[in-house]
């Protein structure tokens, strides 16, 4: 992996951990699902697809958190237009 995308990958990873945080107070259930929701709502196709390729997120080695809230998280479609996901 180059500089780069180390770099990208641990941005990613920082606002992620970010947003887990917000979340952390509610019902775990409920954080996991919310932080899905707010991955799924506001990142593109391409940081989701980046943020589920994460290494050691299914594990919980990010976050426990983070790694329930993954599966909620739909991945790129990759499609392109205005129906997109």
């Amino acid at each position: 992996m180059s500089a780069v995308a180390e770099d990208h990958a641990l941005r990613l990873a920082t606002m992620a951990r970010q947003i887990a945080d917000f979340f952390r107070v509610y019902p775990q259930e409920e954080a996991a699902r919310s932080i899905a929701d707010h991955i799924n709502q506001f990142w593109t196709r391409r940081m989701r697809d980046e943020f589920l390729a994460l290494p050691g997120l299914k594990e919980g080695a990010l976050d426990p958190l983070l790694a329930k809230a993954a599966a909620f998280v739909r991945p790129g479609s990759g499609k392109s237009g205005p129906n997109a996901a």
